[in-house]
């Protein structure tokens, strides 16, 4: 029997800065849990993730280096990095204007599609909210849950 294809992700910026809320409402808390719980999956090599060149740009405006060098650190576990490309740019114009989304969240999306990213994890409502062919944009916990299903 062939083993299932391992699963890539695509975390975006809100999604790795989570842990770092404040921690005092239950949704962020377990928002914080399920992406620690990701991460520990990636560490084992049991999901592939994918870093981008928006995560470089957002990751570099953090003006707390502790948090900004911990976030850059998964940057070298990827197995894939988005090169800004033009490609990426028009991806990114066409799914903002059909979604209305900010420009970087737009970007985040295109990154992810262009990885071909099984999963985009964000924790950003108006992204969740947005139903983008060729990605799955959901939530860490929702994330969990899915793979949980898989598992049985």
């Amino acid at each position: 029997m062939d083993k299932p294809k391992k699963k890539t992700v695509y975390l975006d910026n809100c999604c790795f800065n989570r842990p770092y809320d404040s921690q005092l409402q239950e949704k962020v808390h377990l928002e914080t849990e399920a992406k620690l719980y990701v991460q520990d999956l990636i560490k084992q090599n049991s999901l592939d993730l994918i870093w981008s060149f928006m995560l470089d740009f957002e990751n570099s405006a953090n003006p707390l280096a502790e948090q900004k060098e911990s976030i850059l650190e998964w940057k070298y576990t990827a197995k894939t990095t988005v090169q800004a490309l033009d490609e990426v740019r028009i991806s990114a114009n066409k799914i903002q204007l059909e979604t209305n989304l900010k420009s970087k969240d737009a970007l985040h999306i295109a990154c992810a599609i262009h990885a071909k990213a099984d999963f985009l994890l964000t924790t950003d409502t108006r992204m969740l909210k947005s139903k983008i062919n060729g990605i799955l944009i959901v939530n860490p916990v929702e994330f969990v849950f899915i793979l949980s299903e898989e598992a049985l």
